[in-house]
């Protein structure tokens, strides 16, 4: 087996290179197609150079890991998120299948389905934000180009240097610290490690993945998120209030470029979101990090200075 990974360099790509060389897999580091966001309306076909490139990149390769892509939630440019979303996956695929590669696992998220009541390995989605749409467009057009792809989709990813992560640190660790009631709803919250070995699975595993794959639920509810990464133990807020102050913030995020993304954060902090069984658990798989390492990186984060 000879595993190529896309966007080697990027946060889930080394994370996922570091994984597979550990297990002494036969990996190489490919570089990411950089689509300009003014070729958006010109699709994958206008990036016939590029496919043709990555094609020999891909020569002999019997499994590719697509782990590039804009992972800026915030981004209001659609352009933007379409080219690095939606046409550059759509090129690695077309060149992965022209390249005659076996299997294709590509990296999406969990936010292509929004605000549903859960999660699942549904084609469903809920696009509720310029990213969201971007990432949805390109599990999409992966389909189109590569059949029998395998959608892998993380939750909100958490590591150390991660701004959304030290974020979340200094709220769990300050006195504004809260969650909305009673505070034991499911929290789709991963560790990179855990994600990356998620990923690492789905390549090499002797099983055939489904269409559609959902990272496990970590075990985390969202009283537990907040006290393991904040050292303390959170405020719990009245249900209602929490849910008012979450629709305000959804409202006003229909007005003002980019609060749609910060809404939806807290959002999930507060209420979490539940989650189906993931096809990873259904055989076998287990994160190999857990509530200690979530305890760590909380630790680790509120004590580096600044």
């Amino acid at each position: 087996m000879t595993i190529a990974v896309v966007g080697a360099s990027g946060f889930v790509g080394s994370a996922v290179m570091k994984v597979l060389e550990g297990q002494g897999r036969d990996v190489f580091a490919v570089r990411s197609p950089r689509v300009g966001a003014g070729d958006v309306d010109m699709g994958v076909d206008a990036q016939a150079s590029l496919v043709e490139s990555l094609g020999t990149d891909f020569g002999g390769i019997t499994t590719v890991i697509n782990c590039s892509g804009n992972p800026d939630a915030s981004e209001q440019d659609l352009g933007v998120l379409l080219a690095a979303n939606a046409i550059s996956p759509a090129v690695v695929a077309r060149a992965a299948r022209r390249a005659g590669v076996q299997r294709l696992i590509h990296v999406s998220s969990a936010v292509v389905q929004g605000r549903r009541s859960s999660l699942d390995e549904s084609d469903e989605t809920e696009e509720f934000s310029p990213y969201a749409f971007s990432k949805a467009e390109g599990e999409r057009r992966v389909r189109l180009e590569f059949a029998e792809a395998t959608i892998y989709r993380p939750p909100s990813v958490h590591a150390a240097g991660r701004r959304v992560t030290s974020m979340t640190v200094r709220v769990a660790g300050s006195p504004i610290a809260t969650v909305a009631a009673p505070g034991n709803q499911p929290s789709p919250q991963a560790l990179i490690g855990n994600v990356a070995s998620a990923i690492a699975f789905l390549a090499v595993t002797e099983n055939s993945p489904p269409s559609v794959v959902i990272h496990p639920w970590e075990g985390l509810t969202s009283l537990d998120l907040m006290e393991l990464l904040g050292g303390k133990r959170p405020l719990v807020l009245p249900r209602a209030l929490a849910r008012g102050i979450c629709q305000t913030l959804e409202l006003a995020g229909t007005q003002v470029r980019g609060l749609a993304a910060n809404a939806r954060r807290v959002e999930m902090l507060w209420f979490g979101q539940d989650q189906a069984a993931s096809w990873l658990s259904t055989v076998g798989w287990t994160p190999p990090l857990g509530r200690d390492a979530w305890r760590e990186l909380g630790d680790t984060i509120r004590n580096t200075p600044g």
